[in-house]
């Protein structure tokens, strides 16, 4: 079981995220799917996913993730996660910049009846913020 939460999670990231099949929501996620985003986001249920994929999506068009590791105990899986992609559209307020980004998170997912029920991600947004240049570094 514990192979096949890690899986549901490649999936997530590889197929939904870097892929953008959005069509996959409707299959690996809840029903009443809830989500915490390193953006600053919550969202309930998968339309209200999808819609906040469509925002990241957006600001960085080539945004993707790399999975660096993963961990699964029990009904929990934690994925340790690179962030890459160019600024093209606003997010935060912030104009795009044309600026390459690369940023580190770690997420918590919680599986339920072999779908994930809920995942709440924790990025390192001061790194991404001082990369799009919205905060300048102090010495």
């Amino acid at each position: 079981m514990l192979e096949e939460n890690k899986r549901l999670i490649q999936r997530y990231y590889y197929q939904m995220w870097n892929l953008w099949d959005l069509s996959l929501a409707d299959e690996i996620l809840s029903e009443t799917f809830a989500f915490r985003g390193s953006i600053g986001t919550t969202t309930q249920g998968r339309d209200g996913f999808k819609e906040y994929m469509m925002t990241i999506r957006a600001a960085f068009p080539d945004f993707s993730n790399t999975l660096e590791d993963l961990i699964a105990e029990e009904n929990a899986v934690v994925a340790v996660l690179t962030y890459t992609g160019t600024h093209r559209g606003t997010i935060f307020g912030i104009a795009p910049t044309g600026k390459r980004i690369e940023y580190s998170a770690t997420a918590l997912f919680q599986i339920e009846a072999g779908q994930i029920a809920s995942g709440w991600v924790l990025a390192d947004r001061l790194e991404l913020l001082l990369q799009l240049g919205v905060i300048i570094p102090s010495v």
